[in-house]
């Protein structure tokens, strides 16, 4: 459960932004998006594997 204090006389924006940044940084809605639809682990372990390629090959240009 996600607890918001709110200081007296604060803004309802401010802690409604509050709640929606701490909302985020647990990671629900990442998480149930994830659960959403099964990968193979064959096609995750590719999907790795691509991505370690892209950000090495990133790497490689910058550098």
């Amino acid at each position: 459960m996600i607890v918001v204090p709110v200081k007296e006389g604060e803004n309802i924006e401010r802690a409604l932004k509050k709640f929606k940044r701490k909302f985020e940084k647990t990671g629900v809605v990442k998480e149930l998006r994830r659960r959403q639809c099964f990968d193979k682990p064959s096609i995750v372990k590719r999907d790795d594997k691509m991505h370690a390629i892209y950000i090495e090959k990133k790497n490689l240009r910058e550098a």
